[in-house]
């Protein structure tokens, strides 16, 4: 049996068709563009989520025998706000997660309602791409488009409604509306009434695996698939990539080490800590998660190789770094390229390099970008030990991950060996997986993660190198509370 996994992108679709065994039969990726009508906006028109839809499925199962399909699970992009009108026609296009219009309505948010008021009825406080303050804004900006308001989803649902007629959600992806009470799993009136939203604009909450129905009629036509194939509604893009990773169960930990950087830690129990420096989101294995957004990871090292260097030679620029200068140095460096998320969520705050003399070179420069981003993983991982989760080792994905000397100074600044995966296929195989849970192919998500994610290599910090880097770590931890009124003025 095979299950189809999508993976509902900013910049395109990435469909997978796996097999119950975990291996890939085949892979189509569909591209679409993306609007920005003022600055700072970013917007995405559903119909063209769907039309990638209707033409990578029929090319994806073109070569294996179409009543081997059981499923299709979905991981996408989160925050995103798509409306429906009475006619579910869609009113405006789709305001996506790194859409910074809503600087005010956050403010609001944050502010008048207050973040402990926030924290208590969702766990979280809010984010400009959150989904909340989106309705907010088009409550004030556009009142005549909210007023036809029928139904209010989130991308991946929007193709999970388009397939299957079912209007739903899962708990993952809620979670980052700032209209879930994330701790008991339903949605928050009080956050509600803030927004002017009925609970029957908002979709049903299913667990991430949950078999919400099959393929409409036409649909199954259109895609030459049969009716009988199940939906499941999948789960955000984070929480469906742990998934592919294994990164489920109790005190599991994914690194990912992408343009923008992520660390998620899976947990049974929920938890807040007291700062909010980290998301407290609901996971697609049935509890709960951690999550830091850094908004700057591995494009710290583009902008520095592209846009300093002008030299695309990375493994080069790296090869002069030698393991006796690692957690040596006098040069630290802010990752704050785009403001940052987690854990400081300052959108003020900007790049900097501090500590350069006169025999400064650039090897060392490059050295001190590549510290200053583990050292922002760090800060996110010090929050979750911060409230008693413990993190004894992580999985590292990611472009970032591909380079052998990133890799060694992230194991020995967080202290804890990092596995790299057999396979990083992101949310998308997270998404087959939790279709294979749905169609019964497995009990559990647990069940199913154990049986089809495994490690290929370890690496292991170095005792002397992490003891020099415990050292460095508390004078960088320093930098950004000195820098922090000085950034507002800049700003």
């Amino acid at each position: 049996m095979y299950t189809i996994g999508i993976d509902l992108g900013t910049s395109a679709t990435k469909f997978l068709l796996v097999s119950e065994d975990g291996s890939i039969a085949s892979t189509v990726t569909k591209e679409y563009g993306l609007s920005f009508p003022h600055p700072g906006w970013s917007e995405q028109e559903p119909a063209d989520w769907w039309k990638a839809v209707l033409e990578g499925i029929p090319e994806l199962v073109k070569d294996v025998d179409k009543d081997q399909i059981a499923g299709i699970g979905l991981g996408g992009q989160m925050h995103g706000l798509v409306v429906l009108d009475e006619n579910d026609e869609v009113i405006r296009p789709a305001i996506l997660w790194n859409d910074g219009r809503t600087g005010k309505q956050v403010d609001y948010l944050n502010e008048t309602i207050g973040r402990d008021f926030l924290s208590a009825h969702t766990g979280n406080i809010a984010f400009a791409g959150f989904t909340a303050p989106k309705i907010l804004w088009m409550k004030e900006k556009e009142p005549e488009k909210f007023a036809r308001i029928r139904k209010i989803m989130l991308p991946k649902d929007y193709v999970a409604y388009k397939l299957s007629g079912v209007f739903c959600t899962d708990y993952s992806d809620a979670s980052g509306m700032l209209l879930l009470d994330v701790e008991h799993k339903c949605w928050s009136k009080e956050m509600l009434e803030i927004c002017s939203v009925k609970e029957e604009q908002l979709a049903s909450l299913h667990e991430s695996w949950e078999n919400v129905g099959t393929l409409l009629p036409e649909v199954a036509r259109a895609l030459g698939l049969p009716e009988t194939v199940i939906v499941t509604p999948g789960a955000g893009d984070n929480a469906a990539g742990a998934v592919g990773t294994g990164t489920v169960g109790d005190g599991h930990c994914t690194i990912s080490m992408g343009t923008s950087g992520t660390v998620f830690i899976s947990s049974e129990k929920f938890g807040v800590d007291a700062t909010n420096g980290l998301h407290a989101f609901a996971h697609a294995d049935g509890a709960w998660h951690l999550m830091g957004c850094m908004l700057s990871a591995a494009s710290c090292n583009m902008w520095w190789q592209d846009s300093i260097l002008q030299n695309k030679d990375y493994a080069g620029e790296q090869a002069g770094i030698t393991d006796d200068m690692l957690g040596r140095g006098h040069v630290y460096f802010l990752p704050y390229l785009m403001g940052e998320r987690s854990p400081i969520n300052d959108t003020d705050a900007r790049g900097t390099f501090i500590g350069m003399t006169m025999d400064t070179t650039h090897t060392e420069m490059t050295q001190a970008m590549l510290e200053g981003v583990a050292f922002a993983f760090r800060d996110c991982l010090e929050v979750a030990k911060s409230i008693g989760v413990p993190i004894p080792r992580a999985m590292l994905c990611g472009g970032g991950s591909k380079s052998p000397l990133w890799r060694k100074i992230m194991t020995n600044v967080l202290n804890i060996p990092l596995d790299l995966p057999v396979s990083e296929q992101g949310p998308g195989y997270g998404g087959a997986i939790l279709a294979m849970v749905g169609c019964g192919i497995y009990p559990s998500v647990q069940d199913a993660c154990k049986k089809l994610v495994s490690v290929k290599e370890t690496i292991y910090p170095d005792p002397a190198i992490a003891e020099r880097y415990e050292e460095r770590y508390r004078k960088f931890s320093r930098i950004y509370p000195a820098c922090r009124e000085l950034f507002k003025e800049l700003a």
